[in-house]
């Protein structure tokens, strides 16, 4: 009982009815018969508190950093994020949805760009970004000398760092002022003749190009692009975490809608990202654990302190067949309610693989995995609670109005044959609005059975995400935040 009260209380206080709504739920006689039955590893069931499930408007944050050098991820949209305390509204859940689906089909599309592009025998562009502003979390960072504080999005689906800068003749509005380069005493621009130019820069940089700067450009699904100059600055990860001659990309052209944020940091598998820059100085790893909600904060951290809880569950980092920009994973199973769901490891091996993805926010696994998926969840919900319409991509949604607590069947991915089982947090398993009339299974179908498979954000809530590139292994730590 003692745990389901620490559930309950995580995220904001339960009423008295909440808790002795707790306490009925959880008692032999009923939960115990139910897990009695089952199969399998871990917790069969999780019995929630119904408003933690719901987003609340008081930022509740009160647990430390891990370590000195972790920095804090914030969820842009939530009362913990300084969009919050200037009185932007946050988006619609309809909104949110869509981005979702905007990143979700740009990652489709620039797999299967990669895919036609060797078949052809050609060149892929390498900056093919997707939609910025499609990500739920940030991070703020000092870049340049003295150090000017920015407000960044991380994504583990892209390489390519960069920031607006002054002057900007086409920029699109953010509230933090533009890094000047002007201002800082370590900028420096990279020339055409650099190395890193060759490898990372834009097709068209000659010498007489640019005054002799590097240009980049990262072009977006949505037509939005930014435009301007490689640059080499120091990036204060925290106040005692440093990163002389960090590379990035000096936006001076920005169209678009990107969500307001001061620019994007990479944390790809490719040679131009934060995570391989920063692997010589710190290691080659990096973890992050993404908040159980908007109303509280995670972290993320470099090298020595990125490494595995003692709980972790480790699984093979698989080498992607199409871009080697993402962080590829062997899905071979899921369990409801400590049972394997009723399809082969076959139905989880498509021809494009899974990978894992800081930005997306919902899981999509192949159609045939989803269905089973869909019909253990709703066996195990059973007829205790209404369903409710569901908007797309979700089709299992219930109405859990004038209820205190609900009792939510446990949903865990298999890796690697069933080597590897990692249980997800409630707040991964059920998707709720702003009111109680709508909770649904926050899984969604791909397109297709060849499609490739995503391990989203809202799946990774509270875990302890370790990458560990040095030894290819990914590894995932219970209760790595709150």
């Amino acid at each position: 009982m003692a745990s389901l009260v620490r559930r309950c209380s995580r995220s904001r206080g339960c009423s008295l009815a909440a808790l002795l709504a707790l306490a009925a739920l959880a008692s032999p006689g009923r939960l115990g018969a139910a897990a009695a039955g089952e199969g399998g590893s871990g917790g069969k069931w999780h019995v929630v508190s119904v408003s933690s499930l719901l987003p609340s408007t008081v930022c509740t944050a009160t647990e430390a950093p891990p370590n000195p050098s972790a920095l804090s991820v914030v969820h842009r949209h939530g009362p913990c994020s300084p969009r919050w305390s200037r009185g932007d509204p946050p988006p619609s859940h309809a909104e949110i949805l869509g981005w979702d689906r905007e990143r979700v089909d740009a990652i489709h599309r620039k797999v299967a760009r990669a895919a036609a592009s060797k078949g052809a025998n050609a060149t892929l562009q390498a900056h093919w970004g997707k939609p910025l502003g499609t990500s739920n979390y940030f991070i703020s960072v000092g870049l340049g000398t003295p150090a000017r504080d920015l407000a960044v999005e991380f994504d583990t689906g892209s390489d390519q760092s960069w920031v607006q800068c002054k002057p900007c003749g086409d920029c699109y509005e953010q509230h933090d002022p533009l890094f000047d380069p002007e201002g800082s005493s370590t900028y420096s621009a990279v020339s055409c003749g650099a190395r890193e130019c060759r490898e990372f820069g834009s097709r068209n940089c000659s010498s007489s190009s640019d005054d002799k700067k590097c240009r980049y450009e990262v072009s977006y699904s949505d037509q939005s692009r930014t435009v301007g100059n490689l640059a080499r600055d120091t990036l204060a990860l925290t106040p005692t975490a440093t990163l002389p001659g960090f590379m990035f990309g000096c936006g001076h052209r920005d169209t678009g809608v990107f969500g307001e944020v001061d620019g994007l940091l990479g944390l790809g598998r490719g040679k131009a990202s934060l995570a391989s820059q920063a692997a010589a100085q710190y290691g080659v790893g990096f973890s992050y654990c993404l908040p159980s909600s908007p109303s509280t904060v995670g972290y993320l951290t470099f090298g020595a302190a990125a490494s595995a809880p003692a709980n972790a569950q480790f699984t093979a980092m698989v080498t992607g067949k199409h871009d080697a920009s993402f962080y590829y994973l062997n899905l071979t199973g899921v369990r409801v309610a400590g049972r394997a769901v009723e399809v082969p490891p076959s139905a989880f091996a498509t021809a494009a693989g899974t990978i894992i993805d800081s930005g997306t926010a919902f899981s999509r696994i192949p159609p045939r995995a989803y269905a089973a998926l869909r019909s253990s969840f709703r066996r195990a919900m059973g007829g205790r609670y209404r369903r409710a319409p569901a908007p797309p991509p979700f089709d299992t949604c219930y109405d859990l109005a004038g209820h205190e607590a609900v009792r939510v069947p446990s949903v865990a991915l298999a890796f690697d044959g069933g080597a590897t089982v990692v249980d997800l947090d409630p707040s991964g398993v059920l998707y709720a609005w702003d009111s109680m009339s709508q909770a649904c299974l926050a899984f969604a179908p791909s397109p297709d059975e060849a499609s490739l498979g995503v391990l989203g954000n809202v799946q990774q809530r509270t875990l302890a995400v370790v990458y560990d590139v040095g030894n290819q292994k990914i590894a995932f730590g219970a209760e790595g935040c709150a």
